[in-house]
């Protein structure tokens, strides 16, 4: 059933015949739903003309005496030249080149001057199946996508002009349209692609889907439609640091619910010129949310940095903890790059013991975030062990199942590969749960053993007195072996309880639970006064410490797994 009515006729006929297409039409007389916009272009506008020409016969034929036909066919040659300018659309055919971008194989197309050709040719299946194939060839693997697309601001103005047009034609006849009553074209527009990407594809279009397909299109011939609204709207167009231009789609709308009517009138014709040409294609471009992973680690290396050890472009060690998680994941989920962070960092020669040090690792853009049973046993077959434990529970899992056991083998495969670090707790995150790694750092406690050597020889009697000191503030000054990369000032620091064992005249051991930032070594040699009091200036001695561990970090995340 058509869905325009005889309401709609003088509005159908007055935006046709100044070069709108079929389907914007519907969208300005406010057709809600979705199966008329979903037919082929073609047969839209043949149902379109169809529809006005019955209208008019039956207009004619309420005439008493009506005129000859050869009268009839040389009255309104503009409406006549209308519809035989909008029939082209039919003839006409765009063409999507291998760059993306969109010409027409018919010098006589008439674009629409409303949408600029979107809800012509680029809705139509001969332009989906062009998307689908970049997708499929991206190399991503997905089960839902969302489709993002994004518009020439331009769109919005001739949009305006229509809306100006319409509006002043309607209250004429004692009616109203107000802007919420016109179809958005982007709904119009997702109300049709949504179903031929779903079905081209395979999958269905989910809005919350982490998998996003965007088109962006351009009209470089119509791009100065937008400038004028600057000069009268100024405060509307502020450039922003990421933006190439100010003419962004949100400071066009803010412009054009400020500007008076008879203002915009004086500047942009209503109804909008029709164009030469219809919309570019400038990218289409595949992208995944990033998938978040954390747990904690043990190093047990004396010779390990946390992150890349390297110093005027030269590599200083060969690996870090860092590299030695990361490597892992980037190869099973296929990501791009990723993202490290941790709950503080030790020295390359402190060893973490303990329940390990909470980090987490931001996968960027992944190409795969889905596993099978197939391949969760052929990754049982580099962890032998855990095979007899997990082959009952592959044959009937849920996908996050699937993947939280995917995420412990991989754990496994980790812990196997080197004997320098550990991970425990591996799981996947939300990017807001990473807060609270990060929440109260400074006051967060974390606990150090630390082996101290003495110039003077100490009896055990020497260092008892450090057993009772409790809750000892302390003003560090930048050390001067992170100047180069922290900001010089004194920070105030609390060493909460220290206990001491004796090793022998010129050693003993040192534990502590500290506040979180506070410089162990520092504390203890005193970094040539930058440091006080110091274990040094407590014991009256000359003061350096040869190991430092990290027995514990007090962050309660992210969560502990059963074993």
């Amino acid at each position: 059933m058509f869905p325009l009515t005889v309401e709609n006729k003088h509005v159908a006929q007055l935006l046709l015949s100044t070069g709108t297409c079929p389907r914007c039409i519907f969208r300005f007389c406010g057709v809600d739903f979705h199966a008329p916009y979903k037919l082929p272009y073609k047969e839209l506008l043949s149902e379109l003309q169809k529809f006005l020409k019955a209208e008019e016969d039956e207009l004619v034929s309420e005439i008493p005496n009506p005129p000859p036909k050869k009268i009839r066919l040389q009255e309104p040659e503009d409406q006549i030249d209308g519809m035989d300018s909008l029939s082209q659309n039919g003839e006409g055919k765009l063409s999507v080149t291998e760059d993306g971008s969109s010409s027409s194989k018919n010098s006589n197309l008439n674009v629409c001057n409303v949408c600029l050709g979107i809800l012509q040719d680029f809705c139509e299946k001969e332009f989906i199946k062009k998307v689908c194939q970049k997708v499929e060839a991206s190399g991503f693997e997905f089960t839902n996508l969302v489709l993002s697309v994004s518009f020439p601001p331009q769109l919005s103005v001739r949009e305006h002009a229509a809306w100006l047009l319409v509006k002043q034609e309607m209250g004429k006849q004692s009616l109203s349209l107000g802007r919420n009553d016109i179809v958005q074209l982007k709904e119009a527009y997702k109300w049709i692609t949504h179903p031929l990407f779903s079905e081209e594809l395979g999958v269905p279009i989910d809005g919350k889907s982490l998998f996003e397909v965007s088109v962006v299109f351009a009209h470089p011939e119509t791009v100065e439609d937008c400038h004028f609204l600057r000069a009268i709207c100024p405060d509307c167009f502020k450039p922003a640091k990421n933006k190439q231009s100010v003419f962004t789609r949100m400071a066009v709308m803010k412009a054009l619910n400020k500007i008076k009517e008879e203002d915009f009138r004086k500047q942009f014709p209503c109804p909008p010129n029709s164009p030469k040409a219809v919309c570019t294609v400038l990218e289409i471009e595949c992208a995944h949310g990033a998938v978040f992973v954390a747990g904690r680690y043990n190093k047990y290396s004396r010779n390990l940095p946390q992150t890349p050890w390297i110093i005027d472009g030269e590599r200083k060690l060969e690996s870090s903890v860092e590299e030695l998680i990361s490597d892992h994941l980037l190869k099973v989920f296929k990501a791009e790059s990723f993202n490290f962070s941790s709950s503080g960092r030790e020295d390359v020669d402190v060893r973490t013991l303990g329940n390990g040090r909470p980090f987490a690792i931001e996968l960027v853009n992944p190409h795969r975030v889905h596993f099978t049973s197939q391949e969760i046993k052929e990754l049982q077959q580099v962890n032998h062990f855990m095979t007899w434990k997990l082959s009952c529970f592959c044959n009937s899992v849920t996908e996050l199942e699937l993947l939280i056991v995917f995420l412990f083998l991989i754990l496994q495969k980790i812990n196997n590969s080197s004997n320098k670090i550990q991970v425990r707790d591996l799981q996947l995150v939300t990017r807001e749960a990473i807060g609270h790694m990060k929440e109260g750092e400074e006051e967060k406690t974390k606990t150090y053993s630390a082996l101290i050597w003495t110039n003077k020889a100490i009896q055990r009697k020497d260092i008892e007195f450090l057993d009772d000191i409790k809750d000892l503030k302390i003003d560090q000054k930048t050390p001067l072996r992170v100047l180069h990369r922290r900001p010089l000032a004194v920070r105030t620091r609390i060493i909460h309880s220290m206990e001491t064992c004796y090793v022998d005249e010129h050693h003993f051991r040192l534990y502590l639970k500290t506040q979180a930032g506070t410089y162990i070594k520092e504390f203890v040699h005193g970094d040539f006064g930058r440091t006080k009091p110091n274990i040094g200036s407590l014991m009256d001695v000359t003061a350096d410490i040869l190991e430092l561990d990290v027995e514990s970090v007090d962050v309660d995340w992210p969560p502990a797994l059963d074993d």
